[in-house]
């Protein structure tokens, strides 16, 4: 495998805004020791290692109450570090897990008891399941009160007509994973405003530095996705970080800056409380 990714920064900024009592981070990594948690053999990267309790320190520097452990491409569907996670902070995690379309309802359950709310299609990187075995999960996920999380470039995902008719909520990651400067008036992306329009998904924004040269770009391309996604529908909008920001060799970003993006993005405090309090509750629930 290629070279170690690199740790998240250790300097983090303040946030510059009133970050509001109980909000949520709704997608971070749990990456556990590798003595105890085996990396799947088919990965895209080799992640840093680096303790859950130094995110637990990032959540209370910058006044996050709740975060969602999403479960990494590089585990494959073997959850166990994200579920050790959750069960050392219960209070403040939730999960959302990988699994095989032939897991048992036992181990669904027993995810579930753990804190799991979802499950996550990673169809960009190795090591995930396809969407085919997603929607084969779907009526299970529906009986639990689960939703499904995919990770799609929206600018070339072909399969928008099965998503909007889903029976559980649907959840895209970082803002549609799609190269910023191709635009709001990409077909793709206007097919995924259109879901959040009707209240069918949930984006996130989360992850900016994968989708534009960052470093000497800036983050203006993401804003303009992300205003136009908070503009269509501010309750199917969600915020995350991704920490620890796997897959990063080169340039790590400022974990305040990130969540100091969201004030720039959402000027209006009542409009960052839903997306940052009331929109994740509802859907990752207490």
């Amino acid at each position: 495998m290629s070279e170690s990714c690199l740790l998240p920064a250790s300097h983090v900024s303040a946030a510059g805004f009133r970050v509001p009592h109980g909000a949520w981070d709704t997608h971070i990594h749990a990456i556990g020791a590798p003595d105890r948690f085996a990396l799947a053999r088919e990965r895209s990267y080799t992640p840093a290692i680096v303790p859950i309790d130094a995110y637990v320190q990032l959540m209370d520097a910058l006044g996050l109450a709740r975060a969602v452990l999403v479960q990494p491409s590089i585990y494959g569907t073997d959850n166990a570090a994200m579920v050790d996670a959750l069960q050392r902070f219960p209070a403040r995690f939730r999960g959302v897990a990988v699994v095989a379309a032939d897991v048992t309802d036992a181990a669904l359950d027993t995810l579930h008891g753990a804190g799991v709310r979802g499950v996550r299609a990673n169809l960009l990187n190795r090591g995930g399941i396809s969407l085919a075995d997603a929607l084969a999960l779907v009526p299970r996920l529906a009986s639990r009160g689960w939703h499904l999380q995919l990770q799609i470039d929206v600018s070339t995902f072909d399969a928008f007509d099965v998503l909007a008719r889903l029976s559980v909520p649907l959840v895209i990651d970082h803002v549609g994973y799609m190269a910023a400067d191709k635009g709001p008036g990409n077909p793709g992306f206007r097919r995924l405003v259109s879901l959040v329009e009707a209240g069918r998904c949930f984006v996130k924004l989360s992850a900016p530095y994968r989708l534009v040269d960052w470093r000497r770009n800036g983050f203006g391309a993401v804003g303009t996705l992300a205003r136009t996604l908070i503009d269509a529908n501010a309750d199917r909008i969600l915020w995350g970080s991704d920490w620890p920001h796997t897959d990063l060799r080169h340039d790590m970003p400022d974990d305040g800056e990130l969540l100091g993006l969201l004030a720039r993005w959402a000027p209006a405090e009542a409009v960052r409380r839903r997306v940052l309090v009331d929109n994740p509750a509802l859907l990752y629930g207490s």
